[in-house]
Parts: structure tokens; sequence; C-alpha cells
């Protein structure tokens, strides 16, 4: 390490902070020899694998329990599902700020992740006894006769379904941030390329655990009884925590900061108390406090936020405000209410910066609902039978892609990454931008398919009586399955490599709210819909128990055209991201300009961009 001093002056502040930010169980300095690490990250994947494959066994079967057992309505089942996923999603913020501000991402992840294991018993025993669920009865032949939960029936579903989406969110962002932290990217290079490789590990883990879930646990719930689905959940939940623990010696743990959110209202405090003063131009930076002037030899290690030091840039002018020193001669020190640093300032404009990234995920994440619901509705009114004895669990046709991203994750990072990498220089291959983009992309033809496969079914079963293979209906997953590897990765990538000092749990974080609000999304687009639909003399496209009298067909292609008006607004945004996140006539900006002048997918361009 003294080598290390010796050789950068610079490099000595950005060695000693990380050393200052990153220590070992006992809170002592981490040792870069002995803590951190794929080693270590490898841990967390087990958590991930585990969590997941409990949480998806109880989330993309959970449609049929609630119809079934709870005698919910197709349509109220539906958005008691995308509800319960949202909510997981929006909680991992509250996840995510524990985490930064007091307790961690460790300790985070140990108490919620018996949160959820509670949840998960609490399932399971009431799933166990009649006397704690509606009586037995056919929703489709009993139809109004079938009562639904209410009372105290209901409020265990409830509490239970809850108490898992509370641990479930404010685990899920700390898995991921957790073992991120397990590489120091600041000061050791080849750390960088092996960020990237957790990344897609972490995406390998997340398809194992929704692969077994889908098929073993669903298989189980379908034919053991939900009770005993409920209860494996609770095993994989208790064996994620138990990968986690094993862990605890190697892992360089990142100290919690104190509110993350005081800094960031700092700025807009001071910038709107000085709203008045004149934003100081570019040959005289010298009236903002703590600016440093940007020059092409800058490190690249200074272009991270998280290192605490970040060149002026000129975008959101206004908040330049904030760090504006006030020129009446007296050396009075001012408040941090009324004077921020330059690196304080630059940060909230990174937070403000990401925002419509992260918006234009959201559809994409409304379609990921319907193949969580609908989809697995379309399932059940097709023929599931794969032998004379075996049938295809509905629930399981969301394995589908699963099974074929356990082949293309590791290909991806084995061949094309490096591939990719010699033409670009990007140590992702491509960038976490154009990666997103791609996958924005690719989700329109999932729902182009899922809208023709369904006008099939529908036909198929009202001019002919045919039921159609459950096989039809693997292209939409095929497809979104594809998307979904492309835009969930580069988004976490995306967030992380922008991650505010001290933020990176909640950064993450932010990327899960995508999902939150793309199933709350889904809820609102079913319900308006309906009404709007109703008011026609066929019904609603949605209105009836019966996918042969709705016509999901039509709602799919609502949603492909929706799908690609927001792939054509991510266009306009990442090329906007791309030419505003670096400060003028610094190497990065350079990078920007001659590697994304011209956004494309087809073109693979370094986009130093994504990285402040």
């Amino acid at each position: 390490m003294e080598e290390r001093r010796g050789n950068n002056k610079g490099e000595t502040s950005m060695w000693v902070m990380e050393e200052e930010t990153a220590v070992d169980w006992r809170g002592r300095p981490s040792n870069p020899n002995k803590h951190g690490g794929m080693r270590a990250a490898a841990f967390v994947l087990g958590l991930q694998a585990f969590e997941i494959m409990g949480i998806a066994a109880v989330g993309n079967n959970l449609i049929t329990y609630v119809i079934n057992e709870m005698h919910f309505s197709l349509s109220k089942s539906a958005n008691i599902v995308t509800n319960f996923v949202g909510t997981i999603f929006l909680l991992a913020l509250l996840g995510g700020y524990l985490s930064d501000s007091y307790l961690g991402s460790y300790w985070t992840m140990l108490i919620f992740g018996f949160v959820e294991l509670s949840g998960f018993i609490l399932l399971s025993v009431q799933a166990h006894l009649p006397q704690l669920k509606p009586t037995k009865c056919n929703m489709v032949i009993d139809g109004e006769q079938c009562l639904e939960a209410k009372g105290v029936k209901a409020l265990i579903f409830f509490v239970a379904l809850y108490l898992v989406a509370l641990g479930s969110g404010c685990v899920k962002p700390n898995m991921i941030a957790h073992g991120a932290d397990q590489f120091n990217i600041q000061n050791n290079p080849s750390h960088s390329k092996k960020l990237s490789t957790y990344f897609n590990a972490a995406y390998f883990a997340f398809s194992m655990g929704e692969l077994i879930a889908l098929t073993i646990l669903v298989w189980i719930q379908t034919h053991a009884g939900m009770d005993v689905g409920f209860g494996l959940s609770a095993a994989a939940m208790a064996l994620g925590l138990i990968s986690m623990v094993s862990g605890t010696l190697y892992y360089r743990n990142k100290p919690p900061q104190g509110s993350i959110f005081t800094p960031i209202a700092q700025v807009f405090v001071a910038a709107i108390v000085k709203r008045k003063q004149i934003c100081p131009s570019n040959s005289n930076p010298q009236v903002l406090n703590g600016n440093r002037v940007p020059n092409s030899s800058v490190s690249a290690s200074h272009l991270y936020p998280e290192s605490g030091n970040v060149l002026h840039t000129q975008r959101f002018r206004f908040l330049d405000k904030a760090c504006i020193k006030v020129q009446d001669g007296s050396n009075t020190k001012e408040s941090p209410w009324r004077l921020c640093t330059v690196t304080q300032v630059e940060q909230v404009k990174i937070l403000i910066s990401v925002i419509p990234i992260f918006a234009c995920t959201i559809v994409f994440n409304t379609i990921l609902a319907q193949l969580q619901t609908f989809s697995v509705q379309q399932g059940s009114a097709m023929d599931t039978q794969l032998t004379k004895s075996f049938h295809i669990p509905p629930a399981s046709l969301q394995s589908i892609p699963y099974i074929m991203l356990i082949f293309i994750v590791p290909l991806y990072d084995k061949f094309f990454v490096p591939f990719a990498r010699k033409m670009t220089g990007h140590e992702s291959g491509i960038s976490p931008l154009h990666r997103i983009g791609s996958g924005l992309f690719l989700a329109t033809f999932s729902m182009i398919a899922a809208a023709l496969m369904e006008q099939k079914r529908r036909d198929s079963a009202l001019d002919s009586g045919e039921i159609i293979s459950i096989f039809w209906i693997t292209p939409q997953f095929l497809i979104f399955g594809l998307s979904e590897m492309l835009t969930a990765v580069g988004l976490i990538e995306f967030f992380y490599k922008q991650s505010l000092k001290g933020m990176q749990a909640f950064l993450t974080a932010i990327t899960y709210c995508s999902y939150s609000f793309g199933f709350y999304f889904s809820s609102v687009l079913v319900s308006v819909v309906n009404k709007i639909t109703s008011a026609s003399s066929k019904g609603g496209w949605l209105s009836d128990n019966d996918l042969n009298k709705d016509r999901l067909d039509n709602f799919y292609w609502l949603l492909a055209v929706l799908s690609f008006l927001n792939f054509l607004n991510y266009l306009f945004w990442a090329r906007w991201h791309s030419h505003n996140s670096s400060p003028p006539g610094t190497a990065q900006n350079e990078a920007v300009e001659g590697g994304l002048s011209h956004y494309s997918l087809t073109k693979l361009s370094k986009d130093v961009g994504d990285v402040p």
C-alpha cells in the first residue's frame, strides 16, 4: 500500500477513502487480500438464488391460489398479485434507505430476511388449515355461490402476504448492492471487469432460482398442495439466510453514512436561498465552493461519484447557486444549508438525470406483469398435457425463458462480452444504456407474439371448439426472457455505477421501483381498459372470468403499441443523458461525444457517459 501511495498523490486519497469506508465484520478496516472479491460475492449470490426461489414460487402461482382458495374474481385476483409484487419493489426504497443510512447492507438483509421467512411460514399455516380459508368450491362451475375470503381469513392472508412483501422488498436491493460492494472498482482496475461479471452472475443466480421455483416448486404446489409449496418457500429462504451468514468473515462492508437525504435537501434549500445569485461563467469557476477545474488528464477514478470527487458540469445550472461563495470580504463560514460543495451539487444532478432512464422501464415492467397474471390464465385455457400422465402447470410457463437464460447468460459473459469489449473498449462489452435499449426494443415483439397467439387460441376455441397446445404460448415468454436479461441487468449496472457516495443500496432500490410502478400501472391500465371498453354492447375486454368471452388479444396489442412508443421515448432520453453527463473539456466528455453522438442499437460504441 505504501508503494501505491508513493506513485500517485491523487490516488492516495482515493485509496485511503476506500479503506475508511470498507470494514470487516468486526468494524476494522478491510484487508484487500482477505475481504471482498468474487469469493465473498458468491455467498450473496446464494442468498439471491434461494430468496428468488421462495418468492417466485409464491408470486408466480399466487393468482391460482387467490382464485381457487380465496375465491376472488379474475380481475380482482390479477390486481391482488400485481399490487403485491408492486409493493415488494416499492418497499425496496425503504430497504435501501435503512441500509445506507442506519443499518448497513448486511444487517438489513439479515433482519428483513427473517421478516420474509415469517411471512412464508404464516402463508403455509393458512393454506394448511381449512378453518382459515373459505369453503371449497369451483369458481368456474359454482360462480357466484363461491364466497370470497373476508374478515379474519382475509386479514391473515394479507398480513402474511405483506410480511413477505416487506421482507423481500428490503432484502432485494441490498443483495445486489452488497455483492457489488465486494469489488473495489476505484483502486483495482481488474475489479471493474469482475463487477460486470458479477452482475451477469447475479442474473444467472436469479434465473436458476426462478427456474427451480417455476418447475419443481410450482409442480409440488399443484400436486401436493399450496401449504407444502409455501412451506418449501420458507425452507428456501432459510437456506438463503444460511448462505449469507456463512460469508460473514469474507465481506467488505460499507458502514452507514447517516441520513442520505440530508445532503440532498441541503442542495435544494441552498439553491432556493441563493436563487437571486447569478451562476458563474465557465471562465470564472473559482467562486464555486470546492470546485475542481476540469482537464483532459483527470484520472478516471475521479469520475466516479462514489469516490467523493465529481467534476462540475453545466446541466441543471440552477443548482449551482447552492455552491456559490458569498464574496463579502468577511471570513464568516456559511451554514451547510446555505453553502454546499460542487461535489454535493453534482451528486444531486446525477440523481435527477437518471430519473428519465428509470421512467422508461415502467412500461417494460407492465408487460412483465401480464406474463405473471393473464398469460398464466391463458395457459390454463390451453391443452397442458405433455404425456398421458403428465400435465404442465400453467404457472410453470414462466420457466421457459429461464431454461434458455441459464445457457445464454454464461455464453453472453464468456464469449459476447470479451468480443464486444475488443470492439468498443467498454468493460461490459456494450454500455448499460445500449443494453437497456435493446431489451426495451425486444419487449414490443413479446406482446406482438402474445396478441397473435391469443387470437389464434380464442378463434380455435370459439370456431371449432379446439383447445390448442400450451406450447403455442412459448414465443412470448422466450422473447421477453431475452429482453429482461438485457434490460434488468443493464439497469442495475447503470444505476450502481451512477451511485452517489454512500447511496449504493438506495440507488439500486430505485431500479426495483420500476417494477413496482410497472405492476401498479398494470392494475390501473386493466381497470381503465375495462371501464372504457365495457361501454360497448359486447362488454369489456377483461371484464369476464372466461378468456373466450374476453378480448385479451386486443389488450396485448395495446401494450405492444405502448411498448414501442416507450422505446422511442427511451432513445431520446438515453441520447440526452449521454450528452449531458460529463463536464466539457474532459476526457470523459470527449469519449461521450465520440462514442455516442449517434445513438443506435446496432452500433456498439463505448458509452463512457454511463460512468460519471
